[in-house]
């Protein structure tokens, strides 16, 4: 029989080893990427992996309705096996059925499971053999049971947005987790844009900031992407526009201080807004640290990387009596509003998480507070009210010299400099909050368009005059 495909071997790896560890997805495709993978090879690899992860919780269902014996538990390499040709007869409309069944088999005869080989071709032709159930939509599910089901994510945690933010924003957020994230790219300049016309790549302008443009094929084609010199020398860097807007919006400093640096990119957004300014990039985790010296040590050619500074240490000690005028803290947090990017987060999660995660971040927060002579600016990518607003709440209880202003300033000069569009700007006042913080997630603009975005919360704190 033929081996399966190098892009689908690579991805049942990856799939394995995240089943058996607590790995991270983007961290085993970085590696990947790094091994020379052919472009087209990656782009595939990476599209099954995220997908299955994705769609994991529904994949499961199906595969079973299918078992003689619905309760059964499969061997893990059989069971990933499955996940990959149901997720590719289901979503992948491009690849042949006869190539996702005989992979699958491959793929379980590979991993030393030939005994399973019948079992699995016989599922998968089942299911290529079935129609689809196009009344099983996200839009059609009338309450948060049946969008956890149909969005392939936990029942808790839908029934927390559903209380939170409503059935249809729950819906929004369900969506934008089940979908590849749009590839957003920073570009250092003209020349950088201009390199991947000329490798076929077309760009369009992003919705919210002026200097972002956007990849419509997604994922689907980093591979390409990092083979340009501009991606190789930093004059182009992926990030999610939302974690671009966090950064634009902390503002102007002399001495910055960035509490919870890796993986860098709102440390450089600081530094390029910032000419002249010190930046300091904290650190805890040698390797995030040692990673973002190196990524900057590639962007020499850049003015503003020799402004920053990478220390490997908690800068909730490190600070002591040192005094920065601007301070950014991007929390470590549960991550719930990148589901879409991350989606093994969905499977790890659980409800006790928020309050741990609470604890540490009020300790960074205060932390900040006393390192700052001005303003702090607290950011999560979490959607959950413990991480956010509590969080800033307890912090302010405990620092009677410091109060809570609103963002609304901020996405005005935003607007006023031309970093901002004017849709940008407007969709933005629609997520300003009560008591001034900012939520950022996916939801539509003034005239219904939807925008597509990662989930983050922001809130500015200064010290009263």
């Amino acid at each position: 029989m033929q081996a399966a495909s190098a892009a689908r071997v690579a991805a049942f790896r990856i799939l394995q080893r995240m089943d058996r560890k607590q790995e991270h997805a983007d961290a085993l495709l970085r590696e990947l990427a790094s091994e020379s993978m052919h472009a087209q090879d990656l782009d595939l690899a990476t599209a099954l992996v995220m997908g299955v992860l994705r769609w994991h919780i529904r994949l499961d269902a199906w595969i079973r309705r299918q078992l003689a014996r619905p309760g059964a538990r499969l061997d893990a390499p059989v069971q990933v096996a499955l996940r990959l040709g149901v997720f590719q007869l289901k979503f992948m409309d491009r690849i042949p059925a006869h190539a996702a069944i005989h992979d699958s088999v491959a793929l379980c005869r590979m991993a030393g499971h030939g005994h399973a080989s019948r079992m699995v071709n016989a599922v998968l032709r089942r299911l290529a053999a079935a129609p689809h159930n196009d009344d099983e939509t996200m839009q059609q599910a009338g309450n948060a049971a049946e969008l956890a089901e149909r969005a392939a994510h936990p029942a808790w945690l839908v029934e927390r947005w559903v209380q939170a933010f409503g059935l249809e924003q729950a819906r929004w957020l369900c969506e934008h987790g089940q979908q590849p994230p749009q590839l957003t790219l920073r570009l250092a300049d003209d020349d950088a844009g201009s390199e991947l016309a000329a490798m076929q790549i077309a760009l369009e302008s992003a919705p919210l900031l002026t200097a972002v443009r956007t990849l419509r094929t997604g994922e689907s084609g980093l591979g390409q992407i990092r083979q340009s010199e501009a991606w190789k020398s930093g004059r182009i860097r992926a990030q999610d526009e939302g974690s671009q807007l966090v950064a634009e919006i902390a503002g102007h400093g002399s001495r910055i201080l960035d509490f919870c640096a890796a993986p860098g990119g709102k440390t450089m957004i600081l530094a390029e807004r910032n000419s002249g300014a010190t930046v300091d990039a904290c650190e805890v985790s040698p390797a995030r640290a040692e990673a973002m010296r190196s990524r900057l040590s590639a962007m020499q050619q850049l003015p503003w990387s020799q402004q920053i500074t990478v220390h490997t240490a908690d800068a909730a000690t490190w600070t002591g009596e040192r005094q920065w005028d601007l301070v950014l803290v991007d929390a470590p947090c549960s991550g719930t509003g990148t589901i879409g990017r991350n989606p093994e987060i969905r499977h790890r999660l659980q409800p006790q998480e928020f309050a741990r995660q609470a604890q540490r971040q009020t300790e960074l927060l205060q932390a900040a507070m006393r390192a700052s002579s001005r303003r702090v600016v607290y950011s999560t990518c979490s959607l959950e009210r413990e991480e956010n607003e509590d969080v800033v709440r307890a912090a302010l209880a405990e620092q009677c010299a410091w109060r809570q202003i609103s963002a609304a300033d901020a996405i005005a000069v935003l607007l006023a400099e031309g970093r901002l569009t004017p849709t940008g700007a407007e969709w933005l006042r629609l997520g300003l909050q009560a008591d001034g913080s900012l939520r950022i997630c996916t939801r539509p603009a003034a005239d219904g368009s939807l925008i597509r975005t990662d989930g983050f919360y922001l809130a500015i704190l200064e010290q009263n005059s």
